[in-house]
Parts: C-alpha cells; sequence; structure tokens
C-alpha cells in the first residue's frame, strides 16, 4: 500500500480583538447567571412565551383600536367626513398628517401622551387600510407559525407517554421544548431535492397550494368578539372553502413526485377528502339552521349564556351533529384512523414521499395548522364558542364589584368571555386527535369509504333533518313544547358535563397512579430537565 505524507504546516493562530473577546466574555457571563434560573423555572418560561407571543400576536388589534378610539373619533367629531369602512373597519384613504396626530395623542392622556412626538408618526401610516391589512397579515403568519410548532413538540410528547416513553427530553432542557425549532433548523439547511422524472414546476408547487390555504384559514377564524382578522358574513363558507383547496396541493405533490406510492397517497387524500366534506359540511348545517346566520361572530354570540345555551347541547341532534362533524374533521385533515394519503407502512410516506428539506415541512404545517382551524369551527359551532361555562348575567355583577376599568375586563376575560377560552377549548381538541392517532389502529380503504358513505352522510342527512323540524316546533309558541325542549337541554347539558368531568377525572387518575406504568416512566429521567 502507497503511503502519502502531508507536509506539516504551521498553525495559523486566529487572534480576536478587544471586542470580541467582551461580547465572548458577556455571553458566558450571561450563560453562567441565566443558565440555572432557565434550568430552574423553563415550564414556567415556556408557557409564558407561548402567552406573551399570542398577546404579541394581537397587539395590533389593540393598537387598532386605540386610533379608532382617540385619533379617528375626535377627528371626525371636529368636522372632518367620517371614513369609509375598509379592512378593520379603518379608512382607504385619510388626511390626517403627524402634526395632527400629536396634538390627538395628547388629548387621549395617559402615559401614551408623553410620547406623543414619536407616536404621531408612528401611528400616522396606520390610518390607511391598505397598511392594516399588511400588519394584520404579518400577525396572522405569526399566529400561523407559531400553532404547528408547539402542537408538533406536544404531539411527540404525548405519542411517547401513550408509548411508555417520554418523547424529547434534552434539547432545550425542560422536557426537550426547542426539539421543533431545532428540528426546523435542520430542515432549513437540508438539501431540497427534486426527483429526475418529476414535474419540477409542478413538485415546487405543491407545498404551496397545501400551505397557504390553511394560513388563509384563520382570516376569518374569530378568536374572540373583537379579536378576528377579518370579519366576514359568510366566514364559514370562507374557512370551509380555502380548507378544500389544499387536497388539490396533495394531489399535484403525488402526481408530480412520479413515484407510484406518492400517487396512490394523492388519490386516497382526493377520494377521502370529497367524501367526508359532504357529511362534514352538513353537520355543521345544523348549528348554521338553528341560529339563522353563516357568521362565526354572530353564531359564538348566541352562546354566551353559560353551558346550557352552548349548541352541542340544544338539542340532541345537535350533539350528535357535533360527534359526527368530529369524527369528519378528522379524516378532513388525514389524522388517524383515516391516515391512510400517509400510512407509512403501506405507501412508504404517501404522496411527500419524495420531498424533503423545507418543502416537506411545508405539508406538517399545513396538517397541523387544519387541526387547529377544525377544532375552531368545532368550538365556535357547538361548543360556547369565546364564552366560559359560567352566564354572562354574573359578568355585569363581577365587574361593578371591581369597579371597572382595565383590571375587570381583564377578569372578565378569564371568566366568562375572551381569547383564553377559545384557545383553551382548540387546545384540548387538539389533544383528543393527538390522543385517537396514537390509541385506534389505521383502517383500510374501503372502511373508510364505508363509514362515509354508508354511515355518517345518512345519519349527518337525518340529523339535518331532525334539527330543522326541532326549530321549526322551538318556534311554534307551544308551551308543552317549549317546557320538553327545556328539559331536552338540561339533560343532554347534563350528559355533556359528565363526559367534560370524565376527562380530567381520568388525568388525575393516571397521574396519581403513574407509578405502576411499565418502562422508562417509572423512573424520573434526566433531573431537572
Amino acid at each position: 500500500m502507497t503511503q502519502f505524507s502531508v507536509p506539516w504546516q504551521p498553525t495559523r493562530r486566529v487572534e480576536y480583538g478587544p471586542v470580541s473577546r467582551l461580547i465572548a466574555n458577556m455571553a458566558v457571563g450571561f450563560y453562567r447567571t441565566v443558565g440555572p434560573f432557565v434550568a430552574r423555572f423553563a415550564g414556567l418560561i415556556l408557557i409564558g412565551a407561548v402567552i406573551g407571543t399570542c398577546f404579541v400576536v394581537w397587539l395590533h388589534a389593540l393598537v387598532f383600536a386605540y386610533i379608532d378610539l382617540h385619533i379617528l373619533g375626535p377627528a371626525v367629531a371636529g368636522g372632518m367626513t367620517p371614513p369609509t369602512p375598509y379592512g378593520y373597519s379603518s379608512p382607504s384613504t385619510w388626511g390626517l398628517t403627524p402634526s395632527m396626530i400629536g396634538p390627538l395623542v395628547e388629548q387621549s392622556g395617559g402615559w401614551v401622551a408623553s410620547f406623543s412626538g414619536l407616536l404621531q408618526y408612528l401611528l400616522w401610516p396606520l390610518q390607511f387600510g391598505i397598511v392594516r391589512d399588511l400588519v394584520g397579515l404579518g400577525a396572522l403568519i405569526g399566529l400561523f407559525s407559531l400553532v404547528p410548532v408547539y402542537t408538533i413538540w406536544w404531539e411527540r410528547k404525548v405519542a411517547g407517554r401513550i408509548q411508555s416513553r417520554l418523547g424529547p427530553m434534552r434539547v432545550g432542557g425542560w422536557h426537550g421544548w426547542s426539539q421543533s425549532p431545532a428540528d426546523g433548523i435542520k430542515l432549513l439547511l437540508k438539501e431540497d431535492l427534486i426527483p429526475k422524472d418529476a414535474d419540477a414546476v409542478l413538485f415546487r408547487l405543491a407545498p404551496y397550494l397545501a400551505i397557504i390555504p390553511s394560513a388563509l384559514a384563520f382570516v376569518a377564524l374569530p378568536f374572540g368578539a373583537t379579536y378576528v382578522f377579518r370579519e366576514l358574513d359568510v366566514a364559514l363558507i370562507f374557512t370551509l372553502g380555502v380548507l378544500g383547496i389544499e387536497v388539490i396541493g396533495v394531489i399535484l405533490a403525488g402526481w408530480a413526485s412520479n413515484n407510484k406510492w406518492s400517487v396512490y397517497g394523492a388519490m386516497r387524500e382526493a377520494c377521502q377528502m370529497v367524501s367526508y366534506e359532504i357529511p362534514m359540511g352538513m353537520a355543521l348545517l345544523v348549528p348554521v339552521v338553528t341560529v339563522g346566520s353563516l357568521s362565526l361572530r354572530k353564531i359564538g354570540d348566541v352562546q354566551s349564556d353559560g353551558w346550557f345555551s352552548w349548541l352541542a347541547f340544544s338539542n340532541p341532534f345537535a350533539l350528535l351533529a357535533f360527534v359526527s362533524y368530529f369524527i369528519a374533521s378528522l379524516a378532513s385533515c388525514k389524522r388517524a384512523p383515516f391516515d391512510l394519503p400517509e400510512a407509512e407502512s403501506e405507501l412508504v410516506a404517501g404522496f411527500h414521499t419524495e420531498y424533503s428539506g423545507i418543502r416537506w415541512s411545508f405539508f406538517f404545517f399545513a396538517e397541523y395548522a387544519a387541526m387547529f382551524v377544525v377544532c375552531g369551527l368545532a368550538v365556535i359551532l357547538f361548543l360556547g364558542a369565546w364564552n366560559s361555562p359560567l352566564p354572562s348575567s354574573w359578568a355585569a355583577s363581577v365587574s361593578d364589584s371591581l369597579g371597572g376599568g382595565v383590571f375587570a375586563r381583564g377578569v372578565n376575560g378569564l371568566l366568562f368571555a375572551g381569547p383564553v377560552w377559545f384557545v383553551a377549548k382548540c387546545v384540548f381538541f387538539l389533544y383528543v386527535q393527538i390522543w385517537l392517532r396514537w390509541t385506534l389502529p389505521r383502517i383500510r380503504i374501503d372502511q373508510v369509504l364505508y363509514s362515509c358513505v354508508q354511515v355518517l352522510l345518512p345519519l349527518t342527512m337525518v340529523l339535518l333533518l331532525g334539527n330543522t323540524l326541532w326549530v321549526w316546533a322551538s318556534t311554534s309558541g307551544d308551551t308543552s313544547w317549549a317546557t320538553f325542549a327545556r328539559l331536552s337541554n338540561w339533560l343532554v347539558g347534563g350528559i355533556g358535563a359528565v363526559f367534560a368531568l370524565m376527562f380530567p377525572a381520568i388525568a388525575a387518575y393516571g397521574f396519581y397512579h403513574r407509578r405502576r406504568l411499565v418502562g422508562n416512566l417509572v423512573v424520573d429521567a434526566l433531573p431537572g430537565s
């Protein structure tokens, strides 16, 4: 064997300047100071970061409300032409100059008055509707990105616990909370491959046709009575319409990959989506018929009088319609037991087999975002939307006892109605979707179609007809029917309350007896994580 000798070369020593050494020493000192604190309170920091991020996402709504109340309002009262509603109830053009905005900020009082010289230039662009739409679009993208990152990490943790594992535990410290951002960085750095025989144009286009509709669904999804990116009278039709476009991206991904496993997965998705959209839409017509509106905000406002005012408990047909919708939504989002389009044991990875890098992650972002949207529709249309189980009649007395003001509004949002309740309900149903995926086995494609065509479809038709007759009878003015309907409302609401209390009871029982589990869960691995 021939050996080659490499001539010795002196190693070049890199000299760092005083500024670089100062920055490095500051970084080391910051890590040594903050590191123990972060390791001790990592869970609280993570929860606070999620809540703070959600607040920052909706901060623009507070700024717009301040402009409309303290700047545009006094300007209109002073004789200027009222604006034409556009975007966030804002004008498309306006005549206020920065020098005119400054005195209006000072008149509003508060701590912002001391920054009127700076705010008059920062707030001036926000009087234009197109600028507000662009700001809202940026907030929409931020919220859309937050949901999948959190849900992916959460699913890995739930899957680990169900399988007697720990899930991510190392990256970031406390329970591997930064595993998803680390995976995102990895995917950004991975090579973006395109098969040689694939249709390059359609191959590149497919991920965007999958992720953009999922992001657009957040536009008309209200998180509260005033927390919505764009109020639409036909918000339900818009949301279902944009979610239906996602299937086009899946079909293009399978076809353009020129891979038989990808085509199989795409055809399964097309067949499954087209089939289950019908019973899902018919189930959603039940609350629409009950309220008489397609506006998600109006449907949510109707359910503000406590637990028994929620539409799922208005009659037995509505409760069964909610169950039917949730089952159909699992098939719509390709979740188990309806995850045939990406069945790993049969089709490698289904329609995204040939994808890699950031384009591969787009499909997962679209799936998890769509999961949140369908959970949001279930919450708004059936389970009280952003309203708590407490009656709204209590809110006025609580607000009066607290003297009104910002603190009273915050307490009202936490106890009676606010985005916190909406997000909490959506997170619960996200957990149910994850729980079902790692519990139920995958069914065959013929069973998928059988359950749709011969079970869910006729069931939702009967439920829609029964609910329509129930609403018609309720408007007849018959006192005996009103009494029967009230008793039915209490009975169905009581059944729902029993199921709602079962979940925390089972969770508490499992936590108390967690040491009886098998596997690694009986030991405290990685203490302090």
